[in-house]
């Protein structure tokens, strides 16, 4: 009884797992997903912060600040917790090559759930169900491509969760100041830029 919710785990693995002769369309679909997909949580936050007004600046902090929350307590999860990842275990296929540590929680999980609960928290709802979106899709990619188990995406859904509520409890007491600190010290970088460029974004950040 004790190693149900294990043998659960690695059944639902095996279940989503890429098996021998899965389409190669599908496998670089999966690949892209879990390795490329990233590089929009850098370009939603950073279109907010640029092209929005104070309130879309305030959704891109609170959200960066919820993702690097996540991140630290998942890595004190992991360090605390040891969970072999499925290929440690000679259980299912691999598709992608990665370092043998903890799979519990998932780093890409927890940075992709956090990003897309805090847009969500702030009533982003474009930006937020397109992160949700991708959330499921590098999930979904990293199991069936045998490098994490469902139960680390669960904890890392779980992981991010708890940052972002936490974060939400500190934005109604500290958010504005930290705002105006991050917006001072975006225009204090940006004015090392030329002229016209810093003018631009100096223009946009008034408003």
């Amino acid at each position: 009884m004790d190693n149900m919710p294990e043998v659960f785990n690695q059944t639902l693995f095996l279940k989503i797992n890429a098996q021998a002769g899965t389409p190669d369309w599908l496998i670089g679909f999966a690949i892209f997903s879990a390795e490329y997909l990233i590089f929009f949580i850098p370009l939603i936050l950073l279109l907010l912060w640029f092209m929005g007004g104070r309130r879309e600046r305030e959704t891109a902090l609170f959200a960066a600040i919820s993702a690097v929350t996540a991140l630290s307590l998942g890595a004190a999860c992991s360090a605390v917790y040891f969970h072999p990842r499925p290929f440690m275990t000679g259980l299912g296929h691999v598709w992608i090559d990665h370092a043998t540590d903890s799979s519990f929680p998932s780093v890409h999980g927890t940075l992709f759930f956090s990003v897309a609960l805090a847009l969500l928290a702030r009533r982003n709802w474009i930006s937020g169900s397109v992160m949700a979106l991708l959330s499921v899709l590098v999930a979904w990619s990293r199991i069936f491509l045998g490098v994490h188990f469902p139960f680390d995406m669960g904890g890392a859904f779980v992981v991010a969760a708890t940052a972002v509520t936490w974060i939400t409890l500190f934005w109604s007491w500290k958010g504005r100041a930290t705002l105006s600190c991050f917006e001072a010290l975006s225009l204090l970088i940006f004015n090392t830029l030329p002229a016209k460029f810093y003018h631009r974004l100096y223009r946009r950040q008034q408003h």
